[in-house]
């Protein structure tokens, strides 16, 4: 906030702030929903977006920027743009991820393997339309292909907090559910506990909290895998009290330290989205060799 500031503190302050609270905001919801996501699956290696959620974003920005255009799709409002863009990734995610769960859930090559495919589907969709669609049109849609934090709408971030805040709070009380359907589909049930309703529950969580941060700042492939990871060697445990708040503050420190880092150190000369999904490619193959997935 402070670190190199010489100008007006009016000015400042503001900005840097609202670049903060963006970079806390998708650090905490990435790595609640990740977390989720890999109890309900039922191993430590798959996230949303190696599913093909990042993938299925591009696709919706390009058939909303090949439906409207470019020039008409930056003619609509903001907050119009991002309910939109949210509306239709939750929905998405949850006929997808439901999808996937449920009838591959104790299958993890073929889960793999089914999110590979719809990941490969939805590229070649995107690049078709792509292909289609004026110069300049695709400029606009590679220009929101990758996250960014450079440029926050203020309106918008107040929004995308409160329903962050409302998902986060409904992950945090499910966090003693949360620990009983990590024992097993069967053991869930002994012990009185309704898995469907469960995993359902939390789905609707991670998608609330994927959708949403996808949609105000844009992709971020690896960021949930690397920290997770992280906080499963920091707190090696099974409650997801003392896991959920390890893997926030994980996140919050690689997200906020890493883009102070490029910035006052490197000159924003390459993309913390790029530097993530590189490292996170690189541990997804160490975990997947591994045979970490239980």
């Amino acid at each position: 906030m402070t670190f190199g500031s010489r100008g007006n503190w009016a000015f400042v302050l503001p900005f840097r702030g609202n670049k903060l609270t963006a970079l806390l905001l998708v650090a905490v919801a990435i790595s609640s929903a990740t977390l989720l996501f890999q109890t309900i699956s039922q191993n430590r290696i798959l996230t949303p977006s190696i599913m093909g959620f990042d993938t299925l974003y591009i696709l919706i920005l390009t058939v909303l920027i090949f439906t409207f255009g470019g020039l008409n799709n930056g003619q609509i409002a903001p907050i119009w743009q991002f309910a939109l863009n949210t509306v239709l990734m939750m929905f998405a995610a949850l006929l997808l991820f439901g999808t996937l769960l449920s009838r591959a859930r104790s299958d993890l090559p073929r889960m793999i393997l089914t999110g590979i495919v719809f990941a490969v589907l939805f590229r070649a969709l995107t690049e078709v339309l792509q292909r289609m669609i004026d110069p300049n049109e695709y400029s606009v849609v590679q220009a929101n292909s990758f996250a960014k934090f450079s440029r926050i709408n203020v309106e918008l971030l107040t929004i995308a907090a409160a329903i962050t805040g409302a998902a986060l709070l409904a992950a945090w009380r499910m966090r003693h559910r949360l620990d009983v359907l990590a024992l097993g589909h069967d053991a869930a049930i002994n012990l009185g506990e309704s898995s469907r309703r469960c995993m359902f529950e939390a789905l609707i969580i991670i998608a609330v909290l994927v959708s949403v941060s996808t949609a105000l700042v844009g992709p971020m492939a690896f960021l949930g895998l690397i920290v997770v990871s992280l906080a499963y060697l920091v707190t090696p445990t099974g409650s997801h009290a003392v896991l959920l708040i390890s893997g926030a503050l994980i996140s919050c420190i690689t997200l906020v330290g890493g883009q102070f880092v490029l910035e006052r150190l490197f000159g924003l000369s390459t993309p913390l989205a790029v530097i993530i999904d590189g490292l996170g490619g690189v541990l997804f193959l160490i975990l997947l060799l591994r045979g970490w997935h239980k």
